[in-house]
């Protein structure tokens, strides 16, 4: 018999690259589920947090970052971002209020503040065809004055599609109490679909993956380009409790494989000890990572996209 009180639900966040989406669903949760780096359209499919908020569990769908697609990664991205937001419960439009705001400012206007200018409309387009009331949050508040907010927050609810505006610094965790609140009390009744300790709905090898993505991006973030990827080749638990995982590193040139690499392992050494690192603590056990970089047109692989859960086609 289904618990009256209790409630269960998917809500989806959209947004623009770099928009905070996967800050926040980490913040949201209490517990690291998708990878941040200081590159666009880090995310490539979307990861499912599982927040608790009194009788409420909510399931969180990271998405893509929604851009204008110029390759078959791109397009496959975008595809699954919208395909997260049409099955759930709730929409989260997420906008970076800092970047927004500077793109109608002439003078402080960067030329990726235009870009997510021009996805955020796109956004807004999608959303008023889906005809489903979204959230909208305004995120990066502690970047900009009290009254720039104001007026992007008017400007948004004049378009009409949205139930509800917030806004909040999810690094900052200002405003979060407000979200996580909403989201509970508007999931739809019903049973948990997970336990109660479960933070993230990913594969552990996936997950191992993406957290080696992260360290990869971090480190070599500016002569890297973002179509690297990383897949995780074995695992293996051995008798003492301790598990070895070995991984795979694609880049696309062989220039790129001695960048990963660095003078004398340098790099790629920094790379797996930053991993290992944020693998034992997220597992709670001894983990013995090993690296291999390799040279291969991945984005091509019917294959890699079927690990990721995205349409090759």
């Amino acid at each position: 018999m289904i618990d009256p009180v209790s409630r269960c639900g998917f809500a989806a966040l959209i947004g623009a690259p770099n928009a905070g989406k996967s800050t926040l669903v980490n913040a949201l949760v209490g517990s690291k589920v998708s990878i941040v780096t200081h590159k666009v359209q880090t995310t490539r499919f979307p990861i499912r947090g599982v927040m608790i908020e009194e009788n409420s569990q909510v399931i969180l769908v990271d998405t893509p970052g929604v851009f204008t697609p110029k390759r078959r990664l791109d397009r496959a991205m975008v595809r699954a971002a919208w395909q997260g937001a049409e099955e759930a419960d709730k929409i989260v439009h997420l906008v970076d209020a800092a970047a927004w705001y500077r793109a109608h400012q002439p003078k402080l206007a960067r030329p990726q503040d235009n870009l997510a200018k021009a996805d955020v409309a796109t956004i807004v387009a999608e959303l008023t065809k889906l005809g489903q009331k979204s959230i909208l949050v305004l995120n990066k508040i502690d970047l900009l004055e009290k009254e720039n907010l104001l007026e992007q927050a008017e400007k948004f609810n004049k378009i009409g599609i949205y139930s509800d505006i917030l806004m909040l610094s999810a690094t900052k965790g200002s405003g979060l109490k407000g979200l996580r609140t909403m989201l509970a009390e508007q999931a739809p009744v019903g049973p948990w679909l997970y336990p109660k300790d479960q933070v993230a709905d990913l594969p552990m090898r996936l997950l191992a993956a993406e957290v080696t993505r992260e360290k990869l991006m971090l480190r070599v973030h500016e002569e890297l380009p973002y179509s690297a990827s990383v897949t995780t080749e074995s695992w293996e638990t051995k008798k003492d409790g301790s598990v070895v995982i070995r991984q795979i590193i694609f880049v696309e040139r062989d220039s790129q494989r001695k960048i990963v690499l660095g003078k004398n392992g340098k790099v790629i050494k920094a790379i797996g000890q930053a991993s290992r690192q944020d693998l034992m603590q997220i597992m709670e056990q001894t983990v013995h990572l090993f690296l291999h970089v390799k040279v291969a047109n991945w984005s091509q692989d019917r294959e890699r996209y079927t690990e990721f859960g995205l349409d090759f086609e």
